[in-house]
């Protein structure tokens, strides 16, 4: 169903004022946030709980302990995300790069965000996605989180460019469209999924749509 395009930041007050506030991301130290935004990759959410519980339970979810257990150890542990040993390379190569940082993680929330974004996709296995994602809800930086919900959202709100353009197309649209503050992109990313799950599926619910009611 087409729907008369409506503006990003009404887009976003309509799903926050359906949803409320998300509280995202759900994790409890920046560090588990960072190993989630990994873990996340291709599987549902879920699935990375599972994967966090264990290294939890497991003393694992601190970066020196993490980075030097056996791999072999890991990987069992991390099997509820799937194709576990090409997670935990990325995995690996993170916490690598992390590891030259540990004592000043501070940076991450201080240097000019193209600096730490372009580092962090030089890190193999991190792309647009996940660098976004440990930026912005790790660390609080201003940066959208485009995913897959994203392009299906707005491409089925008259946006349909959306459906094709390339992440940094979707991304410096969206930028451009909202206040440079972390949380709204935090909380309108969070809304995205939420609605995206309950509603906005990929066989959609509209007749219970917020902006089919809108836009009749």
């Amino acid at each position: 169903m087409k729907q008369n395009i409506q503006s990003v930041i009404d887009i976003y007050n309509s799903l926050h004022s359906i949803y409320g506030p998300q509280d995202w991301w759900p994790g409890e130290t920046q560090f588990e946030i960072i190993v989630g935004a990994v873990l996340t990759q291709s599987t549902a959410w879920h699935n990375v709980t599972l994967a966090i519980d264990s290294l939890k339970k497991n003393g694992l979810m601190e970066l020196k302990p993490l980075l030097e257990v056996n791999p072999e150890q890991v990987k069992p542990l991390i099997n509820p995300v799937g194709f576990f040993n090409v997670k935990y390379r990325r995995l690996r190569n993170l916490l690598e790069y992390l590891s030259g940082h540990f004592e000043n993680f501070e940076r991450f929330r201080h240097l000019p965000l193209d600096l730490l974004r372009n580092e962090l996709l030089n890190v193999s296995g991190v792309g647009p996605e996940t660098a976004d994602s440990i930026l912005l809800y790790a660390f609080d930086r201003p940066t959208f989180v485009v995913d897959a919900y994203t392009r299906r959202l707005f491409s089925r709100l008259g946006y349909d460019w959306m459906e094709k353009a390339s992440y940094e197309e979707i991304q410096k649209f969206l930028m451009g469209q909202l206040p440079s503050d972390y949380k709204i992109y935090n909380e309108f990313h969070a809304l995205i999924v939420v609605h995206c799950k309950e509603v906005c599926r990929k066989k959609p619910l509209c007749w219970t749509c917020v902006f089919s009611r809108e836009n009749p």
